[in-house]
């Protein structure tokens, strides 16, 4: 199977990506039916754009800066907040309807370390699923666009100069595993929430592509930064129920079991802190015994329109969140590091793109400001479809996967051994970190990377796992979303991590700040 262009992943990302490559022929192939089980449909709190009317690219370009921790690349975080506009009215274009007032502007709202209610909502809290509604069809409609489902990538083929020439799938219907081989591949596999035990994405969200591309040789930047997101609800769901960041913009409040607020004494910004800030000082709440709680009884009676997903959450648990407190914990939510990219989306290995939650395109740094994300899928999504819609094709030669993937079953991890990891991670690997606790998450990796149960799932699971554990490792320092409670303090000279699995078995700093 042969195809100009193959994209991995069907979510944001890779569908506007696919659909701005027109009128090249391109397939996208998908794990699972069309807009199931992705993390692009769970996106609650909308996309960041300068729209409002005391508002400026400027400004949004500010408040990323400050939020990535002097790890952002200016020029990244630039070209996103400049085409945060007309990236909303692009969308509109091809039918997604963004929540407007009576008079027809854009509603906004205000999130965390945002200056501004520059946040735009579509259905109240279903931004992403409205987003990805409107992309389906459009998808569906466009002649150029080939899609397969249920085609489970197993890991990425390689020419004999190590240029990336296309994957090796698991065609679920038919059992069979084939070679699909490509010109240009772009990764578009989202991230890894689903390695930990608490987690907001769904549990399939394990880094495969992450896995993929470094095992090809590709350069993987800082995969220590995950986001941790403040306020998952702790009914014991697994996944865990996401209380958007918009409520604590609507006037919510973080409290103790006492009713008391706590932010005011970890940040000057109370409870619109950035999100590393906020998932500490709930992790510290909660383990002093005080424990902590969303009241968001101020937002009143137009709590079930303005939040619909997290008012449904909450009556599957019997709490009304107009009347009660909600229970709060820190939940594994995004990814900050991936394969390092330009800015049209290119890896360190020609043939191999990346885009949306699996690339580090530099706009995040060592914490996304909140709501960015939806925006990076779109933007970059666009600049590699206009860097390869005119590209010539390569004809790759003697194109083939690692040998040691077809010793294994092409299935996902067993359940119970994924649970292992689940828990390694989050016991060592969390919001809070030390050099014994990631020691001891890096042997149960070793431990399970033996086991004889391992399926080709899992073997891609523990890869990634095993990148975030070592890039934690080598992070002496404690920045953004990566905290080392033995090392707490950040250093003067902002430093990335870059690892490459095809050049060194040693870890190295990369300084790629002056």
């Amino acid at each position: 199977m042969t195809s100009p262009i193959l994209i991995v992943g069907a979510g944001v990302a890779g569908l506007y990506t696919a659909l701005k490559l027109a009128p090249r022929p391109v397939t996208v192939v998908t794990a699972r039916p069309l807009g199931e089980d992705g993390s692009s449909p769970w996106a609650q709190g909308g996309m960041a754009a300068a729209v409002g009317e005391n508002d400026s690219p400027h400004l949004h370009f500010a408040d990323t800066m400050e939020a990535g921790a002097g790890l952002v690349d200016p020029d990244a975080a630039r070209m996103l907040v400049d085409a945060g506009p007309e990236t909303v009215a692009d969308l509109e274009r091809y039918g997604v309807k963004f929540d407007r007032d009576a008079a027809g502007k854009l509603k906004v709202g205000r999130e965390a370390a945002h200056c501004r209610d520059r946040i735009v909502h579509a259905t109240g809290d279903r931004a992403g699923a409205e987003i990805m509604r409107a992309l389906i069809v459009a998808a569906r409609q466009s002649a150029h666009i080939e899609i397969l489902e249920r085609v489970v990538v197993e890991d990425l083929l390689t020419d004999d100069n190590g240029a990336v020439a296309g994957v090796l799938a698991f065609i679920v219907e038919e059992g069979r595993r084939v070679s699909m081989e490509a010109s240009e591949t772009i990764l578009a596999t989202g991230g890894l929430g689903g390695l930990y035990a608490v987690t907001t994405n769904p549990k399939p969200a394990q880094g495969h592509g992450l896995a993929f591309a470094a095992r090809a040789g590709a350069i993987i930047r800082d995969p220590e930064f995950v986001q941790f997101h403040p306020t998952a609800l702790d009914f014991g769901e697994d996944p865990a129920p996401l209380a958007t960041e918009a409520l604590r913009g609507e006037g919510a409040t973080l409290v103790n079991a006492d009713g008391k607020p706590f932010m005011q004494r970890y940040h000057r910004d109370r409870d619109l802190a950035p999100r590393d800030v906020v998932a500490r000082a709930v992790e510290e709440e909660r383990k002093a015994g005080r424990g902590a709680f969303l009241d968001a009884r101020g937002i009143g009676p137009d709590f079930p329109e303005m939040f619909p997903t997290v008012f449904a959450a909450c009556a599957r648990h019997q709490v009304d969140p107009r009347e009660g407190l909600l229970p709060v914990a820190p939940a594994a939510h995004y990814h900050m590091g991936g394969v390092l990219t330009d800015m049209q989306g290119r890896s360190s290995l020609d043939g191999l793109s990346a885009v949306g939650e699996v690339a580090s395109t530099g706009v995040h740094g060592a914490n996304r400001l909140a709501s960015n994300s939806l925006l990076e899928a779109v933007v970059f999504g666009a600049a590699i479809a206009e860097r390869l819609k005119s590209a010539p094709l390569v004809i790759r030669n003697d194109a083939g996967a690692p040998e040691d993937r077809f010793d294994l079953a092409p299935k996902p991890a067993d359940p119970a051994l994924m649970a292992r990891l689940r828990k390694a991670m989050s016991d060592g690997a969390a919001v809070v970190r030390t050099e014994e606790s990631l020691n001891a998450a890096l042997d149960a990796i070793n431990d399970l990377n033996q086991h004889p149960l391992k399926t080709s799932g899992l073997k891609s699971a523990l890869a990634s796992a095993e990148l975030i554990v070592q890039g934690a490792l080598m992070r002496e320092e404690s920045r953004g979303g990566h905290y080392r409670a033995d090392f707490p303090e950040t250093a003067e000279e902002p430093m990335h991590t870059e690892i490459c699995l095809a050049e060194t078995a040693e870890l190295e700093w990369e300084e790629e700040l002056s």
